[in-house]
């Protein structure tokens, strides 16, 4: 981490110097500040730091060294250059995402006179839609862990979180024992930009968090630990060690797909939207800041009723 301070720049001219160069040290100056924002996630900061790393191997490439002198034509040279490297277009999307903030940033605290990224577009990534499981292989998943074992009753609640009410995972790996209200059904979730909601918990999942809850205690080291869902060690599950888990059960019960956290999650949304019809639900329970995420979900069930239309229909019968 930056050995600078959080919030003001350094008078000194070595400071200064490292903050108007590029250099990897004016990077952390600026991941120091987006780490204390309240809208950055752990996640985000991670992420920006791999992509404005990216341009400081572009800058060393070009003999860009000062960030006060970097034109809008040079930051669409990255673009072309990160194409190059094979980069997929949501990669280059998130670097222009980091750069974008990083000039903000340099533009406030004075380093820059604007912001040579604004503006600039990355190429436009193709549309794929979610992978999802039907009803049938859904119920084959999570009605077939069926240990009492208290790692069972851990993953099965896992799982049934992920698809009976639609979780990220880190939103997931993130939940205290405290974020429970099962008297009234609902889960306290932190989502995005630490945005809070609340999400329903069906039947299945509560069944399933009681009999986790009720071991929970036999993994525990410490009785202060918040986490909900903890690991043999008794600490708190990290999302590796969850996508490990439910890519463990998915090979010991036959599926022959990859099973990972966001199928469940896209699983649980085109389910619900095929049962309620009512997109803006969708969004409330995924957590979606803009409808037009949740937009998707529409092309899914577009293809379970044209497949019904084609089966069922008479005049989509081909004549014999």
């Amino acid at each position: 981490m930056s050995a600078y301070p959080a919030n003001t720049i350094n008078d000194s001219s070595a400071s200064k110097g490292a903050l108007e160069s590029l250099t990897p040290q004016a990077v952390e100056y600026f991941l120091s500040n987006l780490q204390g924002s309240k809208a950055s996630s752990a996640n985000t900061v991670t992420t920006y730091r791999q992509a404005l790393e990216r341009f400081i191997r572009f800058g060393s490439l070009n003999q860009i060294n000062e960030l006060a002198g970097i034109q809008p034509h040079q930051v669409r040279s990255f673009v072309a250059w990160c194409h190059k490297e094979k980069l997929s277009p949501k990669s280059i999307q998130v670097a222009l995402a980091a750069l974008r903030a990083w000039f903000k940033f340099l533009v406030k605290q004075g380093v820059c006179a604007d912001n040579p990224a604004v503006g600039i577009k990355a190429p436009k990534a193709a549309k794929r839609l979610p992978a999802t499981l039907d009803v049938d292989e859904t119920a084959a998943f999570v009605e077939h862990i069926d240990g009492d074992d208290a790692l069972s009753c851990r993953d099965r609640a896992i799982i049934e979180l992920f698809y009976g009410s639609g979780l990220r995972l880190s939103e997931l790996s993130a939940l205290n024992v405290i974020d429970l209200h099962n008297s009234d059904r609902l889960l306290r979730v932190l989502g995005k930009g630490r945005k809070e909601r609340d999400v329903p918990l069906g039947s299945q999942s509560v069944v399933a968090i009681e009999s986790w809850l009720k071991l929970r205690s036999s993994m525990l080291k410490t009785a202060d630990e918040p986490a909900l869902f903890i690991s043999q060690r008794g600490t708190r599950l990290s999302n590796r060690q969850i996508q490990t888990r439910l890519q463990y059960w998915g090979k010991k019960l036959g599926l022959g797909a990859r099973m990972h956290p966001h199928k469940l999650r896209h699983t649980c949304a085109t389910h619900f939207l095929e049962g309620a019809k009512d997109l803006r639900a969708v969004q409330e329970l995924l957590g979606h800041a803009n409808l037009s995420t949740t937009q998707i979900y529409t092309h899914l069930d577009f293809q379970h009723l044209a497949s019904v239309y084609d089966n069922a229909h008479p005049r989509a019968k081909k004549k014999s």
